[in-house]
């Protein structure tokens, strides 16, 4: 069974949680702690047997688990946010290359990466991936 929309699934145990996506912020899915608080006074109440250690659990697996739908949503660009964001510019080029050998199609991710390489200091390459991605369009 999957998520109904806006939400993810985590499993804890042998229970399914469906995790409200809005509890989630940007690119690093960072966990709004307010929402969560709410939230997990919710699940609470409903799964008494929770305890307030299960929820770092569970939230945990969760910001895992969004992490990984925001980068299969993106075509790997989400990821190579995360890595440019860090600095490491070059683990950003790396990852989009790895997405475009499974998708050489996705215009999005050809745009990313040229717009990486520029950044990168590496012009040429970015504008053939640049012309690449308008190709697509």
């Amino acid at each position: 069974m999957s998520a109904p929309e806006g939400y993810i699934q985590v499993a804890h145990g042998r229970m399914t949680v469906n995790i409200p996506r809005s509890l989630f912020k940007g690119a690093e899915a960072e966990l709004d702690a307010k929402k969560a608080e709410e939230y997990g006074e919710l699940l609470l109440s409903r799964y008494p047997w929770l305890k307030p250690g299960s929820l770092e659990v569970i939230y945990k697996n969760a910001r895992r688990e969004m992490l990984r739908v925001l980068d299969e949503e993106t075509g790997g660009r989400n990821e190579s946010i995360r890595m440019e964001n860090k600095g490491d510019l070059e683990g950003a080029i790396r990852h989009l290359r790895k997405k475009l050998e499974e998708d050489p199609e996705d215009s999005d991710t050809w745009m990313a990466l040229g717009n990486l390489l520029c950044k990168a200091g590496r012009a040429k390459e970015g504008y053939e991936a640049i012309n690449r991605a308008r190709s697509l369009y």
